[in-house]
């Protein structure tokens, strides 16, 4: 796991709206202290990851806010190590992890006459990964406030402990995004965003194997493992389109997106993503939601090297290529999450929350085994203080 530092996008003021609107007016402060759990668990032994956060937002009079974010996750279980499964089998071979995961992250924003400037900066740190991340974003808005444009760059830049690697190697990221969000009448928004990306570096995942059948001696064989081998540099572009709408007659708000991807590995991915908010009396909110994404596979994943042409290196693979990974995560795959969230404002200060969630993947090669991929239920609960 490394540090994301995320590019603040106008849907999420949209969306902040949208709960406002169906919060108390005595409810919408702006100062805060929040504490979530959250309990990953993929079934049979797969991983599972337990987090906590506290999350702190303060006014700085009347035109700064400050935003802060502490995160501990603790990372148990076994994960696919990129072997095949074993002949007369279907269960590819796993391996075990176990890690902990330290992360902040800080948000700092000015309000000037129209436009909102914010700096961020965090850190994350793992036993075997260190990342530092920045971003600068900036809101302007036009048009008596209902239109809004979005601007910002983010980075980051990562440290990673690679076991057949000395010293510590390198990874860095950056993104740009523009973005413009249009309130068509008093409860309806739509959003669209461009983002362009670069990653440079050591991008391949230490722990993760191919396999082939070498010939060792003419007519002797063995399968063999070699570390897999990926571009050390990766460009993508996102497309982000978005739809708010509040229904005052339903007590309920819609808040529903569309995410294209594209990278220079291949990929295209496909992501549809809806929820709605429904107040239920005066104190509760209810949130169905869901979520389904389609991705292409990276075109150097093969399940095996057996059936290519590809020559595997042994020792540090060579950043000039062959490129190769039998990591499952880019094979060609579909995955739904769904579930519901209850929010509960007990008081005009305090509101608890609560969410159950449930994610399926599935792979749609036909090659690679369905015990590669995982599902997963995802428990989280948080209490929110605010005054």
């Amino acid at each position: 796991m490394k540090l994301f530092v995320p590019l603040p996008t106008t849907r999420a003021f949209v969306l902040a709206s949208l709960l406002a609107w169906l919060a108390p007016r005595s409810a919408r402060a702006e100062n805060s202290i929040a504490y979530k759990y959250s309990d990953y668990r993929e079934a049979d032994g797969r991983i599972a990851i337990k987090t906590q956060g506290t999350y702190i937002e303060k006014d700085l009079g009347t035109e700064m806010h400050l935003k802060l974010e502490g995160l501990l996750d603790a990372i148990t279980g076994a994960t696919p190590s990129g072997q095949p499964a074993p002949a007369g089998t279907t269960q590819v071979p796993l391996s075990q992890l176990h890690d902990r995961r330290k992360a902040w992250n800080a948000d700092l924003s000015r309000q000037f006459s129209h436009v909102n400037v914010a700096v961020g900066f965090g850190n994350s740190r793992e036993s075997d990964y260190v990342s530092n991340g920045w971003s600068l974003n900036t809101l302007t808005d036009f048009n008596q406030k209902n239109t809004t444009l979005l601007a910002g760059v983010a980075g980051t830049d990562d440290d990673i402990k690679v076991f057949f690697q000395t010293p510590r190697v390198k990874k860095r990221s950056n993104d740009v995004i523009v973005g413009l969000t249009q309130l068509l009448d008093p409860r309806t928004s739509v959003s669209v965003n461009l983002t362009w990306g670069r990653v440079t570096g050591f991008l391949a995942d230490p722990y993760k194997l191919v396999q082939k059948n070498t010939e060792l001696f003419p007519g002797v064989s063995l399968p063999l493992t070699f570390a897999e081998n990926r571009p050390h540099e990766r460009n993508k572009g996102i497309l982000f389109l978005s739809l708010n709408r509040s229904y005052p007659g339903l007590r309920g708000a819609l808040d529903a997106s569309y995410r294209f991807y594209h990278d220079t590995y291949g990929t295209d991915a496909h992501t549809l993503d809806v929820a709605w908010f429904q107040r239920v009396g005066e104190k509760v909110i209810l949130r169905p939601w869901v979520r389904y994404y389609d991705q292409t596979a990276a075109e150097f994943y093969h399940y095996n090297l057996d059936a290519t042409s590809v020559t595997p290196v042994s020792g540090r693979p060579p950043t000039t290529g062959p490129f190769y990974s039998s990591d499952f995560r880019l094979s060609a795959m579909r995955t739904v999450t769904y579930g519901l969230k209850v929010i509960w404002n007990v008081t005009d200060s305090i509101a608890l929350d609560a969410a159950l969630e449930q994610y399926d993947m599935h792979g749609r090669d036909g090659v690679t085994p369905a015990s590669a991929y995982c599902t997963a239920r995802i428990v989280t609960a948080g209490i929110k203080y605010t005054w």
